[in-house]
Formats: C-alpha cells, structure tokens, sequence
C-alpha cells in the first residue's frame, strides 16, 4: 500500500502543470503529457527520467459525446496491478517493460531467438493478428506491390513509423524508375504524393513527415495502399497494401520474387532470418497473384532452394487460399556450402504453384536492404574498462549484396597511439574480447582514419551486423583491451538532405577549449541546401543518466577555436534541445556571418550538458557554400519535395483558413487583428493566445514598433548610471521545450504548451547558476469575498470584485449577499436583469442577439423576426430581419455570416 501510494504522489506531482487540461476535451483525440492519442488508443504514461515509463498504470483515450452529438475525447488512467494473475511458482520474474510477474520458461528468449520460439505461431493463419501486441512491432510496416496493368515490376516497401513521421524504403525489380509514390485512404483518394527524385539505384528512400491522425489509425488497422508509377514510354504501376508483421523486426535477409513472364502481374517477397546456436533459417513468404484458383480451399506450392540452377532443397505444403497467401517455414541445419552462398548473394529462392496451369516466381536472397545508415559512434565511457579521456571514435558502414562491407573510420583525442582497430561481439566474460575482424592494417596514424572493405563476412556475421550486435574497438597504448568502443547499430532514414554518406564531424571534449575529460563523444552531418538552410544530424553516446537529462546543441562561428566568452559569440544559433542520444532538424534565417564561417571552416557544433554548460564535445565543420546574402529562409520546408504552395495548401484537409489566407497544420503567426495575440493552426482548427511577455530584468527597456512585449534596451549605459552587480550565470540560458526557445538565465514566463497555448497557471524559471528551467503550480491567494471572479478569461486566479459606490437602486453593490448575482460575459460586468448586445472580436457588436442577466446566469437569444408575406426579401447589413424590397441584395460578411449560422442552430 506504501508503495501505491508514493507512487501516486510521484504522478500527482510530475503532472501538476497539465491538471487544468489533462481532462480536457480534444476534438478526435486526447492530449497527455505534451503527446496526442486517437479515440481508443492505450498507453502507459512516460513521466521521464528518473521515473521513466509507468508500465502498472494504464491510459485510455476514451470517446464521449456532447449534446450535439459531437465525439470528443478524454483521458482516464487507471493502476493495472491489481490485475496481475496470481501464480503458482515458487520464483516468478519480472520481465523489462512489463506490470506483471510471470514464471520463467526454460529458456530465456533474447531478441535474436524470439522468431524462432514462436515456431507454434508459424503455422497459424496470417489473419490472426495476435502477435501484434507488441508496440515494437506495430512501429514497422511492409507492403508488396505488383502490376495494376501489364507489368511484371514487383516492389517491396519497408516503413517504420516514428510518432507522426513515416518513413520508407523501397526496392524493386524489372521495371524502371518510378517517378510519383502515391498514399491512397480506404476510399482511393491521395493522402500523401511524394515525386521520387532522380537516381540510378534500385531504392527509394522518403518520409512521409505529420501524418493526420485519422490516417494513422487507417495505417494501423491496414486500410492504407500505396501506388508506384513511373514515367518511360510505356506507364508501368504496381499496388500494394501495407500491412503489420512480425517478421520484419528480425528480419536480416530479403529477396523480391519476381515472375519471368511478360506482364505476369504477381510477384511476391521473403523475409528471413537465422536462429542460433543452429543455422536454422527461417522465412516468411508474402505472395501476390500466383494463386489464380480462389475457389479451391488448399492449393499445393513448391517451395525450392536452389543455387545456380542446381535445386538444394525443396519443400511441399498446401496454404488456404482464401484466407491468405503468406506462408513460412524452416530450412534447417544449412551446411557450410550454403552458409557460403547465402552470404555471397548466391542463393536463390523459388516458389510454384502446382496444378494444370503452373506459375513460378523467384528471387536471390541478399542482407536485408533499407534507406537507413549503419553507423557507430565510439566512446571512453563505453569501453570494456570505462573512462573519461575526451577521445572519439566514428565509423560508417555499407552492405553490398555480395556480402561486402564498406567502412570508413576516424579516430581523435586519444590519450596515446592507436595499436588496434577490431570489430567484434558482446563478450561473453568480461576483459573475454571476440574479435571477428581486425581492420588495424587500414589504420593510418596520419590520418586517424581506416577505409577498407571487409569481403569474408560470414552469414551469421551478416546477421548479427543488421541485428545490432556487433561493436568496433579502439586499443591504444595505454589502454590495450580499448580505450574506444562502440556498438554498430542502424540510424532510421530521416529525409534530411545530410550526407550520411561521407564520414560525420567528430564530436568530443578533446576538441572544446579547454580541452573536457568527459566519456561522452559524437558526430554530426551538416550540409547546406540551394535555399542556404542548415541541415544537421547528431548523435551522441557515452551520456550518463545525469547529464542526458538537459542536452543543448549549438552552432557556432568564430573566427579562431578559442575559449568562449560571454561577449565573443555573436554569431551561436541553437540547432535544438533534446533528450537521448539523436537530434536532427533544419535551422533557417541562418546570418551571413555564420554561413561564412560555414564556408572557411572557421565553425563548430557544440553540445552542451548540464554537468558541462560551457560545452561537453565540440567538432569544427566546414561546408563550403556561395550564400552570400544569408539564408533564404522564406522558402517553406517542404514534405519530400512536395512544394506547399497555396494550391497544395487548399487541397489539405487540415489547413486553416484565417483572414483571408490559408495556414498550414502546424504553423505560427501573429493576427493582423492584434500583434498582441499568438495563432497556431491545428487541424483546421485556429487556436488564438494571447502574447505573455516575460519579466525582464534589465534596468532599462524599450518598446519596439510592431513588437508586442518590451525589449532590454542594448545600448550602454551612461557612466554614472551603476550598473547591477553582476552574477556568474549560465551564458547559454535555458532551452525549453514547451515553446523551443531560449529563454535568459533569470527570466519568469508561462509555459507554452501546443496546442493549449500558454498556461497562466503555471510559472517556469530559469535558473542561471545551472540552466534548468524550474516550473511550478501559481499559488493562488485566499480571497475574502464570497464570489470571486475572473476579471480577465486567460486569468488563472479569482479576485473579489471592484465595490461600486450606490448610484441609485440599479446600482446596488454586487457583492452584497442579500442582492442578486452579477453576471461576467467577455471582460465586462453586469447587474442582474441587466440587457446587452455581445460583441465578437473580428465581427464587432452583434445587434441580432440578446443577451441578460439572471440572477448570475447569463441569456442569450436572437430577436425574432416577423414573418413576410412578399416573395422577394432580402437583408441589409445592420439590420437583424428581411425586409421586402426589390432586386437589391446585400450580404452579410463571411465572419458575420458564420456567426449568425452558429447562433441559429
């Protein structure tokens, strides 16, 4: 019960500064903990470090229905617990990511074994959907797409879904290159169109950036296609439908199945994967056209493994046609000879279907094939005997399909002289190394670098590669078991324009000056694009707990690499905040300055923590460029090049439409109405806030034209003026991820809060000895009044009424408890039996309706109109009811008629 109980003061207090919206209504969904959920969506609630995921509390998005019968959502979260089943053994376990204990089984399934201990789920129809629970699994898709029309193309496509972000790889077979990739909804139209750039490779790479919510739930319950066309003299286009599978978080080898007859229309793909300590493999057929019979129940294929020709092995079995077409199987015990030429490429897959009329697709079986880069960044803090040097390790890796690996390594700041580069395995004993390959030969001492290609990988080793389990090994002098290590791992494509396929910026504290002994190191990819924006993504490993929990990075230039001082960074831009080991966006309105130093090489990227303010790894950059006017930030990012221009924005069911303009989902600006007010568009829906200015702390301010809040006055002060004392601060300020910015160290504001603007009943500040932002609850003060009210609509506290002198017997104080109430409609105060006209800001007074006071109850009601007995009636503007009159019309405005649409319902 203790327990409970402190756990439900941890909840309480972490959310204390969403209490005023966590059960609020959302339109199609719910908000929580700054994340949106669709209607029926479960989750376990995140409360960040050091709490983490609350695995025994869950959340339920749960759909209501107003009077209107308008569907809203809210959010009931509930402890799960207490449902645990009780068990019978004597010492259950508690798996990583679960509520409940469960008793152990008599082997423990690792990631690389789970395909192979649901062999019962094999052999179970495809339809069953079961092996879905997983949140791991639901985040990658596949789809295999064959011929509308005569075509024999067949393409596979691979998605892994990140929050609202889509991205794909698709490879394919005996067709040209497409040129439009089109997202089609449950009805056929275009959700998403992204034109495929030009290329001579046999991949495709895009990302489909803020799916719509409706769409993401049409994704995962499999209701979403895709189509693929292209351009040559003969239109070719395939089709397929995205599906969930579970075969796709282990896979490590493909093939695409293709058909050698002109316009076959079918095809099919493979997914396969090893099992150890045996060399089982295993895969998983998606098949599509080859079964022509649907009436037949049963339809016997021929499943055979062949290499030139020369057939392996053969299996034979019977699907149920009408359920589905998947099929997986076993091939077990692979001899040496296969092994060999499964990792050369050279094996080859065919499937038959037998009867009068037999159809064969096939394949060669190579590494699985993705947009995503195999990268590993090298740390102190990760070696076998973990330290703190400032030293940093980067390599990049490509998989041909003959089994070649291409690599490119770099090494800076270590202590002592590199006398071993190896990739190797997880040791099994500690201080027990395992090296698979030494690429020591290729190291060059000059350079720091290594470039070579590995030409023996094994199957296995091929395998592990694309599993993430295999790490690469630094050894120095002084450190001979490895001062650097680091584990190879993908890095998911993210449609940026960086060059992932050059080696990165080095990121280490061997490089900040002065020099930080830190076990945390990095690398970058920067590049600048036509429009002269910033792209750039960042990785980081070897962070403790501690300093991962505030990650800034900065984008310097500086004439020379010096230590930084407060007054010497005129040209520093934030890249971003984040929290984890990647960080990756696109930094716009980038000064000519900056991009100059961009082009010398006279620039760096720094990140800092919140152990190391002042920089904790740093990496000069250089990109040579002819900006010369600066970024032309005017240019909108566009979704994998489709351009967002006023046209586009029209035919997107989510833009907002808002004095007379179209505003993108999404998007900021500031009213023509009033530069006071901030306006958000979210899902066609404006959602207005007004500007909270923060508190200054300078002695001296001015108010800009055109600008809603004061500014510190940045001229000097005259001599005799003293000036304040100075305090040693954190030179950075604070980064906060509520409205992404910065905020000096010292300042007061509210938080901003997408999409519920800014939260007045809550204070942030920034504290400057350490740049943590602080927020906490406003405490509201005790009031002696007995109504209290708000003067102001976005106030968070009451305040007792201003007491009005007796004019007479209509103006009686408000407050008295013998009187009746006062009503509060807007920003003004009325006596009860009291009558007005409202007013709405952009309309203005509305004559038509009648609002009173009733005993502090406010009425509305619009005026009724008699009726006419002339055919012809027509409205004037100011005026609340037809009149008869001849040809001449008048129409209401768009903003008034709309109103008077919503007050007639």
């Amino acid at each position: 019960m203790v327990i409970v109980l402190g756990f439900w003061v941890l909840f309480f207090l972490y959310f204390s500064l969403f209490l005023i919206y966590i059960f609020v209504f959302c339109v199609e969904g719910c908000s929580f903990g700054g994340r949106f959920y669709s209607l029926d969506d479960m989750w376990h609630p995140d409360l960040g470090e050091p709490f983490g995921v609350m695995h025994c509390v869950q959340c339920y998005c749960e759909s209501q229905k107003t009077r209107r019968g308008k569907v809203l959502g809210k959010v009931n979260c509930k402890n799960i617990k207490q449902d645990c089943p009780d068990l019978d053994c004597d010492y259950p376990v508690l798996l990583p990511g679960q509520c409940c204990k469960i008793c152990p089984k008599g082997k423990t399934c690792t990631r690389h074994l789970c395909f192979r201990e649901k062999e019962d789920d094999l052999h179970k129809s495809y339809n069953d959907r079961s092996y879905m629970s997983s949140e791991k699994e639901n985040d990658y898709f596949v789809a295999v797409l064959t011929g509308v029309s005569s075509t024999s193309g067949v393409a596979r496509a691979r998605f892994a879904l990140t929050r609202t972000s889509l991205a794909f790889s698709i490879t394919y077979k005996r067709m040209s290159r497409p040129n439009k990739i089109v997202f089609l909804d449950p009805e056929g139209n275009a959700a998403f169109e992204y034109k495929v750039p030009r290329g001579q490779s046999d991949m495709v790479c895009g990302v489909w950036k803020s799916v719509a919510k409706p769409v993401l739930r049409q994704l995962q319950s499999e209701q979403i296609r895709i189509s693929m066309t292209t351009t040559a003299s003969r239109r070719e286009e395939v089709r397929g439908k995205i599906i969930k599978h579970r075969a796709l978080f282990a896979e490590t080898f493909s093939s695409i199945l293709t058909s050698e007859q002109e316009n076959s229309a079918m095809g099919g793909i493979a997914m396969l994967t090893m099992s150890e300590p045996e060399n089982n493999l295993h895969f998983i057929l998606l098949l599509q056209g080859l079964i022509k019979n649907k009436e037949s129940s049963l339809v016997p294929i021929r499943v055979q493994l062949m290499y030139r020709h020369h057939v392996l092995r053969e299996i034979r079995a019977n699907i149920t046609s009408h359920v589905s077409n998947d099929f997986a199987e076993v091939l077990t015990d692979l001899n040496s000879r296969e092994l060999f030429w499964l990792s050369r490429g050279q094996l080859e897959l065919s499937v038959a279907a037998e009867g009068l009329d037999p159809l064969r697709i096939s394949g060669f079986i190579t590494g699985r094939k993705s947009c995503d880069t195999i990268q590993s960044v090298m740390s102190s803090s990760e070696a076998l005997n973990p330290g703190k040097t400032g030293g940093v390790g980067s390599a990049i890796f490509n998989l041909h399909d003959n089994g070649t690996l291409d690599y490119q390594i770099q090494v800076a700041g270590v202590t002592s002289d590199v006398v071993g580069v190896t990739i190797e395995v997880k040791p099994r004993r500690r201080n027990k190394r395992s090296v698979l390959y030494d690429l020591t030969p290729e190291y060059m001492k000059a350079s720091g670098r290594a470039v070579g290609s590995w030409s023996r990988l094994e199957a296995r080793h091929i395998h592990m590669l694309l599993q993430n389990e295999l790490f690469i090994n630094v050894a120095t002098a002084h450190s001979l078991d490895g001062e650097l290590r680091g584990q190879i791992k993908a890095m998911l494509y993210s449609g940026l324009e960086a060059p992932r396929h050059e080696l990165p910026t080095l990121l280490a504290g061997y490089f900040v000056s002065p020099p930080v002994r830190t076990g945390s190191s990095g690398h970058a990819w920067v590049s600048v694009d036509k429009q002269c924006n910033l792209h750039y993504e960042i990785v980081v490993a070897g962070l403790s707990k501690t300093d991962d929990v505030t990650v800034n990075a900065h984008l310097h230039g500086l004439a020379e690499i010096v230590e930084i001082d407060d007054s010497s960074t005129p040209h520093k831009r934030l890249l971003t905040g984040f929290y984890g080991s990647q960080a990756q966006g696109v930094l716009k309105d980038v000064s000519t300055e900056l991009l100059q130093h961009l082009d010398q090489g006279t620039a760096f990227i720094q990140v800092s923590t919140k152990m190391n303010p002042r920089g904790e790894i740093r990496g000069r950059v250089h990109i040579p460029n002819d900006c010369e006017l600066g970024s032309r930030g005017a240019a909108e990012e566009s979704d994998d090049l489709l351009a967002k221009d006023p046209e586009e924005l029209k035919k997107d069911p989510h833009t907002c439409f808002f004095e007379n303009q179209h505003h993108a989902h999404g998007s900021h600006w500031t009213p023509n109405y009033n530069k006071c007010f901030s306006c958000s568009c979210q899902k066609r829906t404006v959602i207005c806030d007004p500007v909270i200015c923060s508190v200054l702390t300078c002695s001296r301010v001015v108010q800009p034209e055109d600008e809603c809040c004061p500014v510190c006055d940045e001229r000097k002060e005259p001599k005799d003026m003293k000036s304040p004392e100075r305090v040693e601060e954190h030179p950075e300020g604070c980064y906060f991820e509520g409205d992404q910015k910065m905020h000096a160290p010292g300042t007061t504001w509210h938080p901003f809060v997408p999409p519920f603007g800014y939260i007045k009943c809550a204070v942030c500040t920034c504290k400057g000895s350490t740049g943590e932002v602080h927020c906490e609850k406003v405490t509201c003060p005790v009031l002696s009044c007995s109504h209290p009210v708000r003067k102001n609509a976005f106030d968070c506290c009451k305040e007792c009424p201003e007491e009005r002198s007796p004019a007479g017997p209509e103006h009686v104080d408000v407050m008295q408890a013998d009187s009746p109430r006062s009503c509060k409609f807007g920003k003004n105060f009325y006596h009860n039996s009291e009558s007005w006209h409202p007013w709405v800001p952009m309309v203005g007074e509305m004559k038509c309706i009648n609002c009173w006071c009733d005993h502090g109850v406010t009425k509305c009601q619009r005026k009724q109109c008699p009726e006419l007995s002339c055919s012809n009636s027509t409205r004037t503007e100011g005026s609340c009811c037809a009149e008869c009159s001849g040809d001449h019309i008048h129409l209401f405005s768009a903003e008034k008629k709309m109103f008077w649409d919503l007050v007639t319902l």
